[in-house]
């Protein structure tokens, strides 16, 4: 089974940044997850395979402060795809 990544982007407007972060983690699939505000990194936050959920708690926080003071930012996910061919009925 191998392993490939891929980047993909999408823009939000503030109030919809905490929902998109928290629906991105329980994904479970997502590497890393940058929040960008005019094509400059403002926060980045690292996925960890394995890390219980109490951890993703300060990242949940740093994103609704983020919320109150960007208006509109871009998400850019990174995620990990199984190459996996076992699965193919």
């Amino acid at each position: 089974m191998s392993e490939r990544t891929y980047t993909e982007s999408f823009k939000v407007a503030a109030d919809q940044l905490f929902d998109a972060v928290t629906r991105l983690i329980h994904e479970g699939n997502v590497r890393r997850i940058i929040i960008k505000q005019d094509g400059h990194s403002v926060v980045e936050f690292p996925m960890t395979v394995g890390v219980v959920g109490v951890v993703f708690a300060p990242v949940l926080a740093a994103a609704g402060a983020l919320a109150a003071v960007l208006t509109e930012c871009t998400i850019e996910v990174e995620r990990v795809a199984s190459d996996d061919k076992s699965n193919v009925a």
